[in-house]
């Protein structure tokens, strides 16, 4: 059975009341890969529907739009946490909000700039090892990862919910395992940093800060380093 993060709840009492939030989040649960990588033809699985639509109406604050990757499987977890979030009276916009796709939040999206060049390496390597060797040593035709972190605040920046609501962006693993690490500082990742399935980050901004919450954890830095 498919289960939450443990920590991912702890913080629901942490974020403050009175900013704009954003939750950046993996998909749920998907139907496995034969051969190692996650087609994006692979959909949510009936779990993972369910997981994402209970997950969706526990979220405690008003929220204003869902933004999600393209790929089926994140518009479909988007719009289950959408059912959830308006059985439970948590959508500023009833009955049926609409699911914003953008391309910066596809795998392994805003990072890559040229994918004729990356997409090779990545299929060659695999997730794990080619996120690490990114953190090292960016690869030709991608973003650093501080320059794909800037790229992704622009993006959030640019979609702030009013203060005290809450903003939902669905995307993939390699994403959120790559900015989380690079926030933290770290230049390497181990299978227990990597996220679950319907795993998300908490982000907002105050005063020149970027702020977050990762597994119950609070984290801060300048916008302008």
């Amino acid at each position: 059975m498919a289960r939450l993060h443990p920590r991912l709840q702890d913080a629901l009492a942490l974020i403050p009341e009175d900013k704009p939030v954003h939750l950046l989040t993996r998909h749920s649960v998907r139907e496995l890969a034969k051969n190692g990588f996650a087609d994006y033809r692979l959909p949510l699985t009936e779990e993972g529907v369910l997981m994402a639509r209970g997950w969706g109406g526990q979220l405690q604050r008003p929220i204003e739009s869902f933004y999600s990757s393209p790929v089926g499987r994140c518009v479909d977890t988007a719009r289950a946490m959408a059912d959830g979030a308006r059985e439970a009276g948590l959508l500023v916009e009833a009955p049926e909000p609409e699911i914003v796709t953008d391309t910066t939040l596809v795998e392994p999206g805003c990072y890559v700039e040229d994918l004729n060049l990356v997409g090779p390496q990545f299929l060659r390597m695999g997730a794990m090892k080619f996120l690490n060797q990114h953190l090292q040593e960016p690869f030709e035709g991608m973003l650093t990862p501080a320059d794909g972190r800037a790229k992704l605040v622009g993006y959030l920046s640019d979609r702030q919910p009013q203060a005290g609501h809450l903003a939902v962006h669905v995307t993939h693993d390699t994403i959120l395992a790559i900015l989380v690490a690079e926030l933290h500082g770290h230049t390497r990742i181990s299978e227990e940093d990597w996220p679950w399935m319907m795993e998300g980050l908490w982000l907002w901004f105050s005063d020149q800060h970027l702020h977050w919450i990762w597994r119950g954890e609070q984290g801060e830095r300048p916008l302008q380093e």
